[in-house]
């Protein structure tokens, strides 16, 4: 399966494969485990981002990452590297916060699916200005721990 295959399949299993009679914040829990390792990297993820400290940031991200965003289109590691190197040294005090709690699914031989809502502020114009997103990230168990491997960041 290429990867737009890929990607395809994952935002129809995150969308579709919510049972009708769960509220919108429930977690899914299928593997208890999986669920907290996820979140902790997760909080690694907004740690880092919060801290602008960009080395930490994309050491969470895979060599060979695939970025799809609805507005900016595909990047690639370097280019996202260099966006959240500008983003930082423009906007000192950007922050990240999760919104809700995650859903988080198990691919088996692979890793794990995240999919959440997250919200950025920042001060602009001397108020704060914030924005609440969508996003699933493809999370790869590798040797040396997890990594991102793809994102697809949406509703901006």
């Amino acid at each position: 399966m290429d990867c737009t295959n890929l990607l395809s399949a994952l935002v129809l299993f995150a969308a579709c494969n919510k049972p009708a009679s769960s509220p919108p914040s429930a977690s899914v829990a299928l593997e208890p485990a999986l669920q907290t390792e996820i979140s902790n990297m997760d909080d690694s993820l907004s740690s880092a981002f919060n801290t602008h400290d960009a080395g930490a940031l994309m050491s969470l991200f895979a060599p060979d990452l695939e970025f799809y965003h609805d507005k900016q289109g595909l990047q690639d590691y370097k280019t996202v590297d260099a966006a959240f190197r500008s983003l930082f040294a423009k906007s000192t005090d950007i922050r990240r916060q999760r919104v809700g709690a995650l859903e988080v699914y198990p691919v088996r031989g692979y890793g794990a699916i995240e999919v959440g809502v997250h919200q950025f502020c920042h001060t602009e114009g001397g108020r704060q200005d914030c924005g609440v997103f969508k996003f699933v990230q493809l999370w790869r168990r590798e040797r040396n721990g997890w990594k991102i491997a793809r994102v697809v960041s949406y509703a901006h």
